[in-house]
């Protein structure tokens, strides 16, 4: 009896193989962007930036890369990549949810 008791208090979700992205709730820690809304699409733009790539040249003259290095010596920016707003003050969190 408890268990329909808990059955009327619970939505019923679709099955797993039938969800779609707005069955979920959305996270309340997603990023949007405050001037157009954008919550999917951001680039990272760093100023200064030191790279240092090592190649192997082959035997047919074409390029191999071994190993590259890049070095931020300057500001990390987070650029809204639809309407181009500066959303730096979210770049702490993009940073923590980069997996």
């Amino acid at each position: 009896m408890a268990r329909t008791h808990l059955n009327l208090i619970l939505p019923q979700l679709p099955k797993p193989d039938h969800l779609q992205p707005n069955d979920l709730p959305s996270p309340a820690n997603r990023i949007v962007c405050p001037e157009c809304g954008n919550d999917e699409d951001f680039v990272e733009v760093a100023e200064n930036v030191v790279i240092t790539t090592l190649y192997t040249q082959n035997l047919d003259g074409s390029f191999t890369l071994e190993e590259d290095d890049s070095q931020v010596l300057g500001a990390l920016k987070l650029i809204c990549a639809q309407c181009e707003a500066d959303l730096s003050q979210f770049h702490s969190r993009f940073a923590e949810m980069l997996f």
